[in-house]
């Protein structure tokens, strides 16, 4: 089953569209987040959800501990 980690990112009315891409753009590039989900409230907030899969390393065949 794949497991998913969270980051919600809000922006108040008065942030630049431009501004938001960049940032959704450096989270994308850098951190591997993924968009999920962007609402935009009635005032003009903006309100991203990201995720990104967690990877859990596998233990290996015939390692002793």
């Amino acid at each position: 089953m794949v497991e998913y980690e969270y980051l919600t990112l809000s922006f108040g009315r008065g942030t630049d569209r431009a501004d938001i891409r960049r940032r959704l753009t450096e989270h994308a590039e850098y951190g591997r987040w993924e968009l999920e989900r962007t609402r935009i409230y009635v005032g003009g907030r903006t309100r991203t959800r990201l995720r990104r899969r967690i990877i859990r390393p596998r233990p290996t065949r015939g390692a002793s501990a």
